[in-house]
């Protein structure tokens, strides 16, 4: 189990003037709360109200809607990569469980930036000492909610711990992170952990679609595919470009969301494993370095859908191996801000060491 308003009389002139005035006013506050609705980013927008909409993890989310019928909810340690819902599903358990109330119980802190002990000792434990008596919610206790957790300093993690056991009776705390390991092992054992894994492609092109149907656009099949590929399993980053490229361009194709997002296209990847495994080096080095400024593309961005690309290709396991392994040492210098010339370099030598042992293992 996954461990949830009597009128006067006035003078005509007057009455009429008040009217256009009023008219004038409401017609301002009308084109700014339309621009507002227009600049709202998608990700808030479209952002799971209830917990029957968030888009995966029933498992998880079933079990924690469970606890909070019951009035058995924990405290909540939900972790896993950006994007999956962690923070998605703590809001919905909030407006389940307080309603009209929701924004006088709990109180909501990115520990990324209060992430000292002060805060632990000030706002937290003062929030939390605090009984509420709040009509209308369907439970007295408070909700904390702690997103990026795991940026806290260890100090302000061990203070935690104790304002957890002294306050339970009046709080519960929800802990958001993407790397568990950074969060003591005293706070782990007083949570029920859930573990968000990155989002299957089929739950992330159908909430995609939902949203291109909202919003009216018109996204063939090659754009949504592209969407779900770039995203990797994270649905803020597939609504991001979703958006990104909708402002950018009238239709959602796969060569217009590539070209907003600056990847390079799979024909492109497709083109240049070529070149590395059937051109000179000198051939190779003039015509990537043409397409990648040309394109605009960057060589990290290149080295790495290169990489995914090996997986296709027929070769023996050792011959891979070295080359994935090669491919991720240029990536790995890359990240230090290495010359880019020189690890194109590195790159064309290390599938030429591919292409030479492809050539050895034929031979024999």
């Amino acid at each position: 189990m996954a461990e949830v308003i009597s009128l006067m009389d006035i003078d005509e002139d007057d009455n009429h003037q008040k009217q256009n005035h009023s008219h004038k006013q409401n017609k301002g506050k009308s084109d700014v709360a339309a621009t507002d609705a227009k600049a709202t980013p998608w990700v808030e927008k479209y952002r799971p109200q209830s917990l029957a909409d968030v888009a995966a993890h029933r498992d998880i989310v079933d079990t924690i809607d469970r606890l909070t019928s019951e009035n058995r909810l924990p405290h909540l340690l939900l972790y896993g990569p950006p994007g999956t819902g962690k923070t998605s599903t703590i809001l919905a358990v909030a407006r389940k469980l307080y309603g009209a109330q929701y924004h006088n119980m709990i109180l909501e802190l990115n520990a990324s930036d209060d992430r000292g002990i002060d805060v632990v000792r000030q706002q937290i434990q003062d929030f939390a000492s605090t009984q509420s008596f709040s009509f209308g919610a369907k439970s007295s206790v408070k909700l904390i909610l702690l997103d990026e957790a795991d940026a806290m300093t260890k100090d302000a993690q061990f203070a935690l711990r104790r304002v957890i056991e002294k306050y339970t009776k009046n709080a519960r705390f929800a802990l958001i992170c993407n790397h568990v390991n950074k969060i003591i092992p005293a706070l782990q054992s007083r949570c029920t952990r859930f573990r968000f894994a990155p989002l299957d492609p089929i739950h992330v092109s159908e909430r995609l679609k939902h949203v291109i149907e909202a919003e009216g656009l018109d996204a063939p099949d090659s754009g949504l595919a592209a969407l779900v590929r770039l995203s990797n399993g994270d649905m803020r980053k597939a609504l991001n470009i979703l958006q990104s490229t909708h402002m950018a361009s009238q239709q959602i194709t796969e060569e217009a969301v590539y070209l907003c997002t600056g990847n390079p296209l799979p024909k492109d990847i497709e083109q240049i494993s070529y070149w590395l495994l059937n051109e000179s080096f000198m051939e190779s080095f003039t015509r990537i370095s043409e397409m990648k400024t040309r394109k605009g593309l960057a060589l990290i961005d290149i080295v790495r859908e290169v990489t995914m690309f090996v997986f296709k290709i027929k070769m023996p396991s050792d011959v891979r191996v070295q080359l994935i392994n090669d491919l991720a040492d240029i990536e790995y210098r890359m990240s230090f801000g290495c010359n880019d010339k020189l690890q194109l370099g590195s790159l064309i030598a290390t599938f030429t060491r591919a292409r030479s042992a492809l050539v050895a293992a034929a031979a024999k």
